[in-house]
């Protein structure tokens, strides 16, 4: 058995590297686990809106370097129309987005958890969770061929879909709740230094509108990652090759961008998103999930670094108000904090999944919604989940009211 912990975190994502990060700079002792060494690849369309830009200046990242591409707003693609919707202008969050390589991003992050004092193990299988007196206190981790049990009051369960931690201690997926899936393939492209991300919002299999979208984003280095991401309301989810669909897809897009054959890198990879906090319980004694373990991809628009960020810096100032108050088992503020910052705007989220589930609805959206422009203005706000928290304008007022009551109205028709 190695020294103890004031608290471990099993994966190192954006979600685990920020919540070590957190804990650290608040002088706990903090370790941070990982099965794979960093560098390393990670399916996502790499594109941080500024919901997440605004957690990664609070951890100081530098994110002025030419390794980003800097992103001043979202072009929309659908029906026949083509709209640019710059970033609201909110005091609550940055004026721009960014793009970076999750090879590149989630190595960056772990090194801000290792210099915040947090210690880090790669090539480390967790293989259980240590249980005592119904609380989790600690894992069982191999590394280097021996195979240890580490101890800590805390544990952060941050190890993506997947969430094999999770799983063995009794947590489900919930059904009713929307998954997604993505696939992804980067490319030089000679438009690499455009400064919106561009989304698409007709996927078509035969006749059939899918609901989902694809997406070109920006990359530094003259590459450009080039996706799609379809959700579960579809009636052929689960029962699509989701790589031919890609290439399929990216076949029509405009020659301009160079999205040919002998200018893809590497291969397209794919993986799935929990969305609206489809993961149950996300916590019990002596354990907390985050990011994508808990579910927590945005059903609008398919965003999961912002949320794992967000939640990892809550589950961090959880974990140490019941450090300080001497019961770390008692983590039940943090289903609280998820409710009180998520539960309405996924609630709602959910209803637009099932929305869209309708060819009917979303060629609708696509046909009369688009070129409309203040109508788009208002749908940036909403997909994106950036209005200002008060005193903003009349849509920021409309749709944190919406989100107010979403939680009344979701016990009259369950969504």
């Amino acid at each position: 058995m190695t020294d103890s912990f004031d608290a471990i975190v099993v994966g190192a994502g954006p979600g685990g590297s920020a919540a070590a990060y957190h804990l650290a700079r608040r002088g706990r002792r903090v370790l941070a686990v990982d099965k794979s060494r960093f560098p390393r690849e990670k399916v996502c369309g790499d594109g941080l809106t500024p919901r997440a830009v605004r957690s990664l200046e609070a951890m100081g990242v530098p994110t002025w370097e030419p390794e980003w591409a800097r992103v001043q707003g979202l072009r929309i693609v659908g029906g026949g129309t083509v709209i640019e919707l710059p970033w609201p202008e909110l005091s609550a969050w940055p004026g721009y987005g960014l793009a970076r390589t999750r090879y590149d991003f989630d190595a960056l992050l772990l090194d801000r958890a290792r210099a915040a004092g947090a210690e880090v193990w790669e090539e480390t299988e967790v293989s259980a969770a240590i249980v005592e007196g119904g609380a989790v206190c600690g894992v069982v981790a191999s590394r280097d061929g021996a195979r240890e049990e580490v101890r800590a009051p805390v544990v952060i369960a941050a190890d993506g879909a997947s969430s094999r931690l999770g799983l063995s201690l009794g947590g489900r997926r919930l059904p009713a709740r929307p998954m997604g899936v993505a696939a992804r393939a980067y490319y030089r492209s000679p438009r690499s230094k455009d400064t919106y991300f561009e989304s698409y919002l007709e996927l078509w299999r035969g006749r059939d509108l899918l609901p989902g979208y694809g997406w070109i984003f920006p990359l530094a280095g003259g590459m450009v990652n080039v996706g799609l991401g379809l959700l579960n309301t579809s009636k052929h989810f689960g029962n699509v090759d989701y790589r031919r669909l890609l290439d399929t897809w990216v076949a029509s897009l405009p020659a301009e961008w160079g999205l040919v054959p002998e200018n893809r890198v590497g291969r397209a990879r794919g993986g799935p998103l929990p969305m609206g906090l489809n993961r149950a319980p996300v916590a019990r004694p002596g354990l907390m999930l985050v990011g994508d373990a808990a579910g927590a991809v945005n059903p609008f628009n398919g965003e999961g670094i912002a949320y794992a960020l967000e939640t990892a810096e809550m589950a961090a100032e959880v974990a140490e108000d019941a450090l300080r108050a001497g019961d770390p088992r008692e983590l039940r503020a943090y289903p609280e904090r998820l409710r009180e910052a998520y539960e309405g705007y996924y609630i709602l989220g959910r209803a637009f999944v099932r929305l869209i589930g309708h060819g009917a609805v979303m060629r609708g959206l696509t046909r009369y919604g688009l070129p409309r422009r203040r109508l788009m203005e208002f749908a940036l706000k909403i997909l994106a989940n950036l209005t200002e928290p008060r005193d903003g304008d009349a849509s920021d007022r409309l749709i944190n009211g919406l989100c107010r009551i979403a939680p009344a109205l979701n016990t009259v028709v369950g969504a």
